[in-house]
């Protein structure tokens, strides 16, 4: 038997967008189990994921504590081992190469190696979304580099893993949304 897993991360809900987008609920109406890797911002969206299936689910640096996530989490599904992390950096790290991005609007992609392994991580990256968080009060730093962020011209397209899992193999895909 083959279990299809839908995998998103870095949904940032309600912190970049009001809600995900229809078609991430298309994607993954065929799913077995959904996995979220952290970066919910909000437990409407894991419930509105939950109503298509089973979903697991870890803290991100965007999450509160108080959600009760964990920050890492290892499921089994057909006799193979999944672990789930969402890969928190030291903020002293992190927010400078990510203003490194906006200020060269788009050119220089700090995370770019990671980004080609999990390409669901820059979901919220792109004018439209920078420009909703404006409107959300955001301190003096984020609003600096959203300022810039709303002017990206070269930003990966928003996308949804899947993860087919068989006794035998796993094969990953990418859907573009």
């Amino acid at each position: 038997m083959t279990v299809r897993i839908g995998v998103v991360a870095d949904t940032h809900c309600p912190e970049f967008m009001d809600r995900l987008p229809d078609r991430v609920f298309d994607v993954l109406r065929s799913v077995d189990l959904i996995i979220h890797a952290g970066d919910v911002n909000g437990p409407g969206t894991i419930a509105a994921l939950s109503a298509l299936g089973p979903v697991e689910v870890v803290r991100g640096d965007h999450d509160l504590d108080s959600t009760g996530w964990p920050l890492s989490k290892e499921v089994t599904v057909e006799g193979k081992r999944i672990v789930i992390v969402h890969g928190n950096r030291n903020r002293w790290v992190e927010e400078p190469q990510t203003l490194l991005w906006p200020l060269s609007l788009g050119i220089y992609h700090p995370h770019s190696r990671l980004a080609r392994v999990l390409r669901a991580r820059v979901h919220q990256w792109n004018p439209t979304t920078a420009g909703l968080r404006l409107t959300q009060n955001p301190g003096w730093f984020e609003w600096s580099w959203l300022q810039l962020a709303r002017h990206i011209r070269d930003h990966p397209q928003p996308s949804v893993g899947i993860l087919e899992v068989s006794p035998t193999a796993m094969v990953p895909s990418v859907i573009t949304l």
